[in-house]
């Protein structure tokens, strides 16, 4: 009901908030959304720092992102799954940039296997990276936001955390868990008064990046496989509109409203009807 609402207004126009002064930290930076989303904020007056273990990938972010018009990108390499290192990084980056006023939560992994294929060392590794990544750089970060009672919290999960995805049970699990924290924090701040305090929630189906592996979709019209630099101009803009949530494409977003009111074996249907497992099969699947 609260998407549905949220969509209504979303008709009428939303003034686009100033990003200019913002210090924005993305996790997973090197390549794929993250690097799009770098450029995309660069010309927009924000000081850029940016996480990620490729440190050859992240420097080409920086220098990409230096030439789009950003005046100020602090680079540095941060395993999130490590909590000790992303706690050691955050303290670098207080002293050497400031306080990060923007914490887009970007850095994720999909291995593409079925549930009896996962080995447990598999299932801790997707949850250290997708889901503890952002509970320590939310805790890292949020604690000065609080007190300014200003900042942004975006996290991307994924569409798997709304419905659950064929050969990627460690990866919904993770997904899932981000937007009950994401929910869970935002009704904390709300009700503490710190309204100052945004938080956006992205929810994309298939983006093509080395996550993806080669997925193609069997019905692009329905669930299309979008390019990394139209999904970060999306998530740009939810940012700057302040949305709660950014579900794409508008098929999901169908499935998610309607998932309370019709049985899961129409939702399961459907998947057959899109051909989603074969498409998996296709891009993770061993022969």
């Amino acid at each position: 009901i609260f998407l549905l609402i949220e969509n209504i207004f979303c008709i009428f126009p939303l003034c686009k908030k100033c990003l200019a002064g913002e210090i924005v930290l993305i996790t997973g930076s090197a390549n794929g959304i993250g690097r799009q989303v770098a450029l995309k904020l660069a010309p927009l007056g924000v000081t850029l720092v940016l996480w990620d273990i490729d440190d050859e990938g992240n420097k080409e972010t920086s220098r990409l992102a230096q030439q789009n018009g950003a005046s100020q990108v602090f680079v540095y390499h941060c395993d999130c799954s490590n909590r000790e290192e992303v706690y050691e990084q955050a303290d670098k980056v207080r002293k050497e940039v400031g306080d990060v006023t923007i914490l887009i939560n970007n850095a994720g992994i999909l291995l593409g296997k079925k549930f009896c294929e996962l080995t447990d060392e598999d299932f801790e590794k997707t949850l250290k990276i997708n889901f503890f990544s952002q509970v320590w750089t939310c805790k890292a970060f949020l604690p000065a936001m609080v007190a300014c009672n200003r900042g942004h919290l975006v996290s991307t999960a994924s569409s798997g955390g709304l419905l659950g995805l064929y050969r990627a049970s460690d990866y919904s699990a993770s997904k899932s868990a981000i937007i009950g924290l994401m929910e869970a924090i935002n009704s904390e701040l709300y009700h503490e008064g710190k309204c100052g305090i945004k938080t956006t929630i992205i929810c994309p189906h298939v983006i093509r990046t080395r996550l993806s592996r080669g997925f193609k979709s069997k019905k692009p019209c329905l669930l299309p496989v979008y390019d990394p630099e139209y999904a970060a101009s999306r998530i740009v803009d939810a940012i700057r509109k302040k949305k709660f949530y950014l579900i794409m494409p508008p098929a999901v977003y169908l499935l998610d409203c309607l998932i309370s009111f019709v049985p899961r074996k129409a939702v399961l249907f459907f998947e057959s009807y899109i051909k989603f497992p074969e498409s998996m099969e296709e891009a993770f699947g061993q022969k």
